[in-house]
């Protein structure tokens, strides 16, 4: 087996990397970036090798850079994650030069399937499913126009080197495609080095699912079911889970069948994923198209290896030393159900605006996943059907995490916004998504936006939890934004009542501390509690606590100054509520069920005389431009003087890789302009005034 694992990523996937690694007894060497000096990643790994400057393009992109590192510590094999080199053919064929394994499939299988124009042509040629779509080189907007309008609205434009979520722009009209190719070719060329675009028919209610395959350098080729990854935003993923609830099993053996076919026309070996958009009005089990496949390991791998068993990143290591797989298509079974939400750096109260800073608290719930291992069995069985099996001892819902960062990392705006993995495992799909809930309850993080609030609202969307889902699920379910989750009256006053007990508890504690004052600090009884626009009336006893003349038999659990402050029986059943709170000038901050409240806390007496004190009438900015985030100013579409209209493009930030567009939202004329492009502008930051 290898000696020593260089793995040229950062973040989450370098630690699930060496993780495996560990476990195999090979020696781990991370490489890192100025920003990352003191990341998870590099204090995990034996040995750690710097690249150079923060952008990626000046440390992680640097093939000739991280191959030296190897050179140096004495690697013989390179993992490259996922994003960044993991599908440049060029970098596993310098790997290749040096002597050095490369953790993946072969360079002419990343050429094949890395360029999405002639995959395509590629999988037609072997009998997958394709959507139709124009394939060929596209000269310029109005040829992208006329391309559009032959095929027929809606279409989505991509990228030819795109993935991730990156380089796609869906066009409902000729004006969106005026407006969205150039930017298309742009982040293509930023993100991947290549502006070619192609165009394809936009699938209506459509379901995502892929194919996660897996064969070695001997032939033999297997599919290990499927992913359903419909749930989207802006074509990013935030959902996944396997197995899929629309798939049936003849529908999974015919996408398992072209996903094998596919791979064996490229010569394929190492993991790997072909993606595929589904109807979701076929039931037929043969209205599935092939979009792309990616050479790499996924970011939602984890929740194949939770119904499997299998951990991937071994198999990839095994595969590249040359070992044969040590299991048939036969022995690939599902046990039970998994479910992944990707925790994100955004704000889902601001429109999912990405968000920077300092992780002034990061506390993750418990892990309690296990994944099977063959580096820990022994005999003939090592390595054959034994493998599959799951290593868990009973069906308890489980809970894994798989992160990169730690409590007083910084979140930068030059890498990817994912925070970390929740991934849950149950014998059921209910089960598991109940456990998402609880899991996302317990996860706690401040300092920048997340949208953990979000995810807990999707967990009980009753959408979501029937399995009637498409790619268009948060579009169609949020038109006006995310706001929180729904509160039924109940949770509402029992936050009421939590409210008021932290209040009386800190006033308390305060007369306890300072027993000079006696009296004059003694908590009142009663409170006025405001959540929203609507009070509540809140009267705390030794005996009883009462909201709206409600007595609510719940026992709260409070320790001043802790962020999850209250633990409560929500039912008979013993389901409980957990609560997360934090001061803010005029009360607190809950947060509870994918739902943040902002609370005001008053004693009842002074409660009317309050709200005169606490007005601030805020000021005027709709005449600027603000910066919504973070990023740089790439393209600034007015000048001084220029009269525009409602909805007129006025600028373009690239916030974390992804282009924003900025309209004016009155008729106006441009008074100044306060930023110039190639700026680096800070979150509200003004660019220009009306």
């Amino acid at each position: 087996m290898f000696k020593k694992i260089l793995v040229a990523n950062r973040g989450e996937i370098a630690c699930r990397v060496f993780r495996t690694a560990k476990k195999m007894g090979i020696a781990t060497v991370a490489v890192y970036s100025d920003a990352d000096a003191r990341a998870p990643h590099v204090l995990m790994a034996d040995e750690a090798v710097r690249l150079g400057p923060a952008p990626a393009a000046e440390s992680y992109l640097k093939a000739e850079l991280i191959l030296l590192a190897a050179k140096e510590t004495g690697a013989d094999c390179i993992h490259p994650g996922y994003g960044f080199l993991s599908e440049r053919e060029s970098f596993a064929k310098a790997c290749a030069e040096a002597g050095i394994a490369f953790v993946g499939p072969p360079p002419n299988a990343i050429a094949a399937m890395g360029d999405k124009i002639e995959s395509k042509k590629l999988a037609k040629e072997a009998g997958v499913n394709v959507v139709p779509g124009f394939l060929g080189e596209i000269d310029s907007t109005d040829h992208a126009v006329e391309i559009a309008s032959g095929i027929g609205y809606p279409v989505m434009m991509k990228a030819s080197a795109g993935g991730g979520g990156k380089g796609m722009r869906l066009a409902y009209s000729e004006q969106d495609v005026r407006e969205g190719f150039e930017a298309t070719k742009r982040e293509g060329l930023a993100s991947f080095g290549d502006d070619r675009v192609f165009i394809e028919k936009f699938i209506e209610s459509p379901r995502h699912i892929e194919i996660q395959v897996l064969g070695d350098q001997h032939g033999n080729v297997l599919y290990l079911n499927e992913r359903e990854c419909s749930v989207q935003r802006r074509h990013q993923k935030v959902v996944e889970e396997a197995p899929s609830p629309f798939v049936t099993p003849k529908m999974r053996k015919a996408m398992g069948e072209q996903a094998v076919a596919l791979a064996k026309a490229v010569g394929y070996y190492s993991a790997g994923t072909v993606e595929l958009i589904v109807s979701g009005a076929d039931k037929s089990g043969e209205g599935f198209y092939f979009l792309e496949m990616n050479t790499r390991l996924q970011v939602e791998h984890p929740v194949t290896e939770e119904i499997t068993g299998l951990d991937l990143v071994e198999q990839m290591i095994r595969v590249a030393y040359g070992e044969k797989l040590a299991f048939a298509q036969k022995d690939i079974g599902i046990n039970g159900w998994s479910v992944e939400n990707r925790v994100y750096a955004e704000d889902p109260y601001r429109g999912f605006l990405p968000s920077i800073g300092r992780l002034v608290r990061y506390s993750p719930p418990a892990e309690t996943a296990v994944i099977a291992s063959a580096a820990k069995q022994s005999g003939d069985d090592a390595r054959g059907a034994g493998l599959l099996r799951s290593a868990r001892n009973d069906d308890a819902p489980r809970v894994r995490v798989d992160d990169g960062v730690r409590e007083g990392g910084e979140v930068s705006m030059f890498y990817d916004p994912m925070i970390a993995k929740l991934i849950t495992w149950a014998p059921t799909r209910e089960q598991a998504i109940d456990a998402q809930v609880a899991a996302l309850d317990a996860f706690e993080i401040e300092g920048p936006g997340t949208n953990l609030d979000f995810l807990s609202a999707l967990m009980q969307h009753p959408r979501f939890r029937s399995g009637e889902i498409t790619t268009g699920f948060i579009a169609e379910e949020y038109p006006d934004g995310f706001h929180g989750a729904p509160a039924s009256d109940d949770v509402v006053r029992r936050l009421a009542g939590v409210a008021a007990f932290a209040a009386t508890a800190e006033a308390d504690r305060a007369r306890r501390i300072d027993g000079q004052l006696g009296d004059r600090l003694h908590p009142p009884a009663d409170w006025t509690v405001r959540i929203g626009k609507v009070d509540h009336a809140v009267t705390i006893s030794p005996d009883a606590l009462t909201v709206d003349g409600v007595e609510l038999p719940v026992a709260i659990e409070y320790t001043p100054g802790d962020r999850i402050v209250a633990v409560e029986p929500l039912d008979e059943e013993g389901d409980t509520l957990t609560v997360k709170l934090t001061r803010t000038r005029t009360g607190f901050l809950l947060n509870a069920r994918g739902a943040g409240h902002k609370v005001r806390v008053l004693p009842a007496r002074v409660a009317p005389l309050a709200d005169h004190l606490l007005e601030k009438i805020p000021p005027d900015l709709s005449k600027f431009l603000i910066a919504p985030m973070p990023g740089l100013l790439v393209r600034l579409d007015v000048k001084e003087g220029d009269k525009v209209e409602a909805g007129q493009p006025l600028a373009v930030v690239e916030a974390m890789k992804m282009e924003n567009i900025l309209r004016a939202e009155k008729s106006a004329t441009v008074k100044s302009l306060s930023a110039a492009e190639g700026d680096s502008l800070a979150v509200d930051q003004v660019i220009l005034e009306l």
